[in-house]
């Protein structure tokens, strides 16, 4: 198998194999074997079919089998024979098989190298998480709003209409549940500090081809959830443009997040092995307890 490799810019790659007759007739053989189980061809009985009678009958069936199966293995053949570390699937072009020879071109970011100045003693500021009677109070009074022109006291008589047996138990889950979000929203905060000093202080080529996909991803999850909501056709490509001009920016920020992350990761040997915790999770635990905090 003869592969050449062209350096195209600082991560993309392109790739060009030519896989020899032997390999490829040896291939083939093997998809003809397990056509021939299967194909039925009047006069004949399954697995007794002559080879040049299914060559006229599933020949073309033949290569694009012996093409799926060589392409996957010489690719993976060919990155780690010139030691490349992709970052996506690559993009797989000019696929021609002639003469018995198969050659095809692969085309592929690698993964970059990602330069972390700073991610231990991060300085991020903690925002106090107590729940103030004043601010239960303007809760109580965002209730009362909401019933409008109505008269509304809020009293025991109110809060039983919530389902709760008294004023003072309603208040107290109240405060409870603000004091839940203060402490979900001061995390979020935290994290974006982390976040924040990670963008800052590390260097990057952020892959395209991860960003395109990402960003395929993202805008088809938009656009899904627009239609749910009744929109035309034509709406929704007139739409597609704007938020493709939106998402981008945020997406190619949240792959470089994501390689940052990564490489941290790769830095001290943390893995998601033993649970179902999401890779980037764990090390933003990591991140949260190496953080050097402080009280707002």
């Amino acid at each position: 198998m003869k592969v050449e490799v062209k350096k195209v810019d600082a991560l993309k790659r392109e790739m060009k194999f030519e896989i020899p007759r032997e390999r490829v007739s040896k291939a083939m053989d093997a998809v003809y074997i397990e056509i021939g189980k299967h194909a039925k061809v009047k006069g004949f009985r399954p697995g007794k079919v002559p080879r040049h009678i299914l060559v006229s009958s599933h020949g073309r069936l033949a290569e694009d089998e012996t093409i799926k199966k060589i392409i996957p293995e010489a690719y993976h053949e060919g990155i780690d024979q010139h030691q490349l570390n992709p970052v996506d699937m690559p993009e797989i072009t000019d696929v021609n098989l002639k003469d018995g020879v198969l050659t095809f071109t692969a085309t592929l970011d690698v993964r970059p190298q990602v330069e972390i100045a700073k991610y231990k003693g991060i300085e991020v500021t903690r925002k106090k998480s107590e729940v103030t009677d004043e601010e239960v109070q303007k809760t109580l009074e965002f209730f009362k709003k909401g019933r409008g022109d109505e008269v509304v006291v809020i009293d025991d008589a109110f809060a039983k209409g919530m389902g709760f047996p008294s004023l003072e138990e309603f208040k107290t889950a109240l405060k409870r549940q603000l004091g839940f979000d203060k402490d979900r929203n001061n995390r979020m905060d935290v994290e974006n500090q982390i976040v924040e000093n990670l963008l800052k202080n590390a260097k990057l080529i952020v892959p395209q081809s991860l960003v395109k996909r990402q960003l395929h991803y993202r805008l088809n999850e938009a656009l899904r959830h627009l239609k749910t909501q009744g929109l035309s056709e034509e709406k929704l490509k007139e739409k597609e443009e704007e938020l493709r001009k939106q998402l981008d920016p945020l997406v190619e920020r949240e792959v470089k997040i994501y390689l940052i992350l990564e490489e941290i990761a790769k830095l001290e040997n943390i893995s998601t092995a033993d649970n179902n915790e999401s890779l980037g999770s764990k090390v933003m635990e990591f991140l949260f307890k190496e953080a050097a905090w402080k009280d707002s």
